[in-house]
């Protein structure tokens, strides 16, 4: 799972404006009055909104240990940021502005609503609290992306540990190396326990009840109604997800020459988290690794734009290659970067970067068509019909939508044939290919919508006491995922942080989820709408039609009402129908594979 680092802390933050506050008459204000308001709130949002990304990028991208150059920064652009967003007199002007609401235009309404909600985030009436919070976030940063990893006393990379994961039959090195990955979370338990604190008390100065109802309140949902939507998605793949989890048991078992356990122990799953199986299966025809082993890590970024291209897109500014961090540090380098992949709208106009750390493997490949999803996104609402305010996603989830469907019509075979990376007349195995997707795609959302979505509840809303944090992500971990630690893990771990959503994305990783039920309604429209063509053997690739259908989902922005935009574009609300759809041919095969077996998991969540 690839995830992007949108800056959702300051992403619509700003305006202090103190001055003339009694002269303005917002009882009755009039739209000239609002406009002059939402345009200095805007000139000034921008430039500190830039000022706080240029800061965020630079300790991102050189991590110098014992170095706080980046840290001061952070805090100095990000406490101005604050400050700005946070002014009292900015909140009284927008409520009052508020009250006129039914008089003023649409999008003067959804940019006040933006501003008093980034205002919650950072509120005058606790300012040492947020420059507080500020110092905790950063501190937790520098910890995380610092940290020096370590197996067997060798210093390695969380590439290094993911690679062995990915592809080690020896047990023992396994478990080696995740726990190691695991050992992270140890120092950010303490820091994680006081952001709980500080991100709650600060949210809680504009009336919220905590950070998770805060971040949710953004769907205009209630923190209960966001966790019903989880459930329920979580129950209508649970069917599914119990077959791959019964069948994976078994075949790791095989695999390691073991007895077939009752859970999955986690060392045994080819990734940190258990969040993707999908490396358990191979499928003839369709491994590409070797055919882009010989690749320079450009060929992969530059095929990623020409997809893009071909559908319609502009090519991207020059100035995206010059100022992206893309691939990985030489060896000998004297400093670190974060190699989290991500995707970055720099000053909400034409300062668009990538992060991460691009190796010629089929990974990267669907990562980089991900990557750029977002930054054509950023792109495509960067428009005079789109206040700077609103250039966001239509909701968060819709931003991993548009990056994870494209990645995902990447890998599919008429798309990799057309490039030229697999055999067009090869004989594929489909079932074995749609296997390899569901370990990706619907392994995904117990962990997403369950795990990670009822931990941070659990964290943020039920205060859950930092002597239970390592106890309940695997008290969640075995319900949703039915995955259990290779040995005891006491509170002396702290494995949830080693997630770094958990430390900087705080409160909002079901956008994931979100997402991923989203990939597939656009998926399927298109698919079947627009292409005319299975769902299961696409081609975006040159269609005009495609890039025009994309295009009117990604040129509003924000300002929209997300739920009639997914009307609109596809015809229905959101609903996991067309994934259960797509992966409906699966089930027959795995229930035939999985006779006989014993099920652990129960029938129904």
């Amino acid at each position: 799972m690839k995830k992007t680092i949108l800056l959702m802390a300051v992403l619509i933050t700003v305006f202090s404006c103190k001055k003339d506050a009694k002269t303005v008459k917002t009882a009755s204000a009039s739209k000239e009055d609002v406009q002059t308001f939402l345009d200095e709130y805007t000139a000034s949002f921008t430039k500190l909104y830039y000022d706080s990304a240029l800061a965020e990028w630079d300790a991102n991208t050189r991590i110098v240990a014992g170095d706080t150059t980046n840290a001061y920064n952070v805090q100095k652009a990000n406490e101005a940021l604050a400050t700005f967003t946070g002014s009292t007199d900015v909140i009284e002007k927008t409520r009052e502005f508020l009250k006129s609401k039914d008089d003023l235009d649409i999008v003067q309404v959804r940019q006040l609503n933006t501003i008093l909600y980034a205002a919650a985030n950072n509120p005058e009436t606790v300012s040492d609290l947020v420059k507080e919070r500020i110092t905790a976030e950063n501190a937790q940063n520098e910890a995380l992306f610092g940290y020096d990893f370590q197996v067997n006393g060798t210093s390695v990379t969380t590439g290094d540990i993911d690679k062995i994961l990915r592809e080690s039959n020896d047990e023992a090195e396994r478990l080696t190396n995740w726990e190691a990955s695991k050992n992270v979370g140890i120092g950010l338990k303490d820091g994680l326990e006081n952001l709980r604190k500080l991100r709650n008390e600060t949210v809680g100065a504009l009336g919220y009840d905590d950070y998770f109802s805060y971040q949710v309140s953004s769907y205009g949902m209630s923190r209960q109604e966001m966790r019903d939507e989880m459930n329920k998605m979580v129950k209508e793949v649970w069917p599914l997800y119990r077959e791959l989890h019964t069948w994976a048991r078994h075949e790791l078992a095989k695999k390691f020459n073991a007895d077939v356990p009752e859970y999955l122990p986690a060392h045994w799953l080819p990734n940190r988290w258990g969040q993707d199986w999908s490396s358990l299966v191979s499928v003839e025809g369709l491994d590409i690794d070797g055919v882009l082993a010989d690749k320079d890590p450009e060929w992969i970024v530059k095929e990623g734009e020409n997809f893009y291209k071909s559908i319609g897109f502009d090519p991207l500014p020059a100035s995206f290659y010059e100022k992206s961090s893309m691939y990985p540090l030489a060896a000998d380098a004297a400093y670190k970067k974060n190699n989290h992949a991500s995707a970055w709208h720099m000053n909400l106009e034409n300062d668009l970067r990538c992060l991460m750390s691009v190796e010629p493997n089929a990974d990267y490949y669907e990562t980089i068509h991900h990557e750029l999803g977002h930054i054509y996104y950023y792109q495509a609402y960067t428009n005079p019909n789109v206040p700077p305010l609103l250039r966001e996603g239509a909701n968060r989830g819709y931003h991993e939508a548009i990056g994870s469907l494209l990645g995902f019509a990447a890998m599919q075979k008429p798309f990799l044939a057309g490039k030229g990376l697999v055999d067009a007349d090869a004989e594929i195995d489909e079932t074995q290919n749609l296997l390899k997707e569901a370990l990706s795609n619907i392994v995904f959302l117990p962990f997403s919508a369950g795990v990670m979505t009822e931990f941070e509840n659990a964290l943020y809303a039920e205060n859950l006491p930092k002597d239970e944090f390592n106890k309940k992500w695997w008290e969640l971990a075995k319900k949703y995922q039915g995955m259990v630690p290779p040995s005891d893990r006491g509170e002396e771990f702290c494995d949830a942080a080693s997630k770094t959503h958990i430390n900087n994305d705080a409160a909002q990783y079901y956008d994931y989820a979100v997402s991923y039920i989203l990939l597939f309604q656009f998926h399927d429209h298109i698919s079947k709408n627009i292409l005319k063509q299975d769902p299961h053997a696409t081609n975006y690739f040159g269609s005009k039609e495609v890039g025009s259908f994309l295009r009117g989902v990604l040129e509003t922005g924000a300002n929209n009402d997300w739920r009639e935009l997914l009307k609109e574009s596809v015809g229905s609300e959101m609903s996991a129908k067309p994934m259960l759809e797509y992966f409906n041919p699966l089930m027959v095969y795995l229930k035939e594979q999985n006779k006989g077996r014993t099920y652990t998991l129960p029938e129904t969540l």
